[in-house]
């Protein structure tokens, strides 16, 4: 027995016992979010980001600068026989292998945000080394040579300040780290010689190792940016994943809570209408006095107070068992063939009594010679009673009830229901059709219910795959509307007459 009910759709799904799956996402986004508020220190968050573009860089540009210092030293030899670049030539492919090593090193390694300063040291360090070769270079004359070794010489620092400006500045103060050397040795070239091509040499290096070095600086600081803007779009993605996930698991969850509800309330129908309905009965039997007369008219006022209060749970219950089947998907239509004016015609009588009670006029305009409808009479038919019941609820006194079926553009179906009751505002129109919604004029005007006459009207329309319309305007009145698609009504086709069929087939054979 305990398989069986555990196995039965009707059981409650949701388990308050298992634990939460969002724990880790809601701790990834607590720490996504304090990222995101943390604006200080952007280039030490991206340091490493850096390193690894400098690096790939270094690697892809391996070949230029060793390229470079060949050109320079075969050049310098052939048009300038007086000098040999053969032993700088060496230090400085030696030197750039060594920076090889160190960038290789670094991309086996995994770099940290811990560790991307040592590394970044080491680098810088490599560079310097370069920077040195270099000025090496600059220190370099020809006693024999004219002025073309000199205007060799500035082009070539010139043209490796350019490149490698470029080439190196995603490490940090690169610039100034590779040249300092060269512009250390130009400055002492110029104050021992006191030449004036040498000293305008050393201005124009110097002014060009400052202006690359801005660049590089500027270049630097907008790729940070870059990363920074890069870094916050994939959080924010990142939190708006997490945030939907939340949603989606919150969501679920209530569904789950609803449907559970819903089940629990539809299985309970018989075991709460039982006892109501023997309550009924019996305050009936009694109020009626069937079994024998009531000698205390105390008593017999009670009964009917029994009675009344029975009936009027039990209709609550009824309401609130009906939207609770068609929340969970038990409520199943029987569909047959019913005309819409007869069940409109038949409902207005039901509630003819209570609408003369209060004075109410009810008047009928329906459009002659409407075809059927396939739909499930009891529900529209309750469908129809909850709208006229509504109307004869909130119309005052000597009021008037305006009722109209007839045909949609569409060639469907319709009910309109208009009363000149004290309307609805239009904020709370929304709150109306929800469940267990009244508005603030409807409660204080007319006797309490359970606020879910409209919602069991809008499921039974959406059903029949039609439509609920709902117009009021305050101190004017209310209109409602229910609509049937055209595919439910039943349209006849004219009967083909015989002789004229008999006499197509004669033509068609001669």
């Amino acid at each position: 027995m305990s398989q069986n009910a555990s196995s039965s759709p009707d059981k409650i799904i949701v388990d308050r016992s298992r634990p939460s799956r969002n724990t880790d996402v809601a701790k990834a986004v607590k720490h996504t979010r304090e990222r995101l508020q943390t604006h200080g220190g952007i280039s030490t968050n991206f340091d490493r980001e850096m390193l690894e573009v400098y690096l790939s860089t270094a690697k892809q540009s391996a070949a230029l600068q060793p390229l470079f210092v060949i050109l320079v030293g075969l050049f310098s030899n052939y048009f300038f026989t007086t000098i040999n670049l053969f032993p700088w030539m060496l230090a400085s492919l030696f030197v750039h292998s060594i920076n090889i090593l160190i960038a290789n090193r670094a991309r086996a390694s995994t770099i940290t945000t811990d560790n991307a300063s040592t590394w970044q040291r080491r680098l810088l360090l490599s560079q310097f080394l370069t920077g040195c070769c270099w000025a090496w270079f600059s220190f370099i004359g020809c006693d024999g040579c004219e002025s073309g070794y000199f205007y060799f010489k500035g082009s070539a620092l010139l043209i490796v300040l350019s490149a490698t400006s470029f080439l190196v500045f995603m490490l940090r103060s690169s610039t100034l780290v590779t040249f300092m050397p060269v512009v250390i040795a130009l400055a002492f070239i110029s104050a021992l010689s006191r030449d004036p091509m040498d000293m305008a040499l050393t201005a124009m290096f110097t002014t060009s190792v400052a202006f690359f070095a801005f660049l590089t600086a500027r270049l630097y600081s907008a790729n940070l940016q870059l990363l920074s803007f890069q870094s916050e779009k994939d959080d924010l993605i990142a939190e708006l994943e997490m945030a939907k996930s939340l949603s989606d698991e919150a969501r679920r969850r209530a569904e789950e809570a609803n449907l559970a509800k819903s089940r629990f309330l539809a299985s309970m129908s018989h075991e709460l209408r039982t006892p109501l309905n023997a309550i009924l009965g019996f305050s009936e039997v009694m109020a009626t006095e069937v079994m024998g007369p009531l000698n205390n008219q105390i008593y017999k006022e009670y009964v009917g107070d029994i009675h009344a209060s029975g009936k009027h749970l039990l209709d609550l219950i009824n309401e609130i068992l009906d939207l609770s089947r068609i929340e969970a998907g038990r409520y199943e239509l029987n569909e047959e063939t019913v005309q819409l004016v007869d069940m409109t015609e038949d409902c207005i009588g039901m509630v003819q009594l209570r609408a003369k009670a209060k004075n109410i006029q009810i008047h009928d305009q329906f459009e002659p010679s409407m075809p059927a409808i396939w739909a499930d009479e009891k529900a529209i038919r309750q469908v129809i009673l909850n709208l006229l019941s509504n109307a004869v609820k909130f119309t005052p006194k000597g009021g008037e009830i305006q009722v109209k079926v007839g045909w949609t553009a569409s060639g469907g179906q319709y009910v309109s229901i208009k009363d000149n009751g004290p309307g609805i505002p239009e904020e709370e129109i929304p709150v109306v059709l929800s469940a267990f919604g009244q508005g603030s004029i409807a409660i204080k005007s007319a006797e309490q219910g359970t606020g879910l006459g409209l919602p069991i009207v809008q499921a039974i329309l959406h059903k029949h795959d039609g439509q609920f319309l709902l117009k009021s305007k305050l101190r004017e009145g209310t209109e409602v509307i229910a609509i049937l698609p055209a595919k439910r009504v039943l349209q006849t086709v004219a009967a083909v007459e015989e002789t004229h069929a008999v006499d197509r087939r004669r033509k068609s054979f001669a």
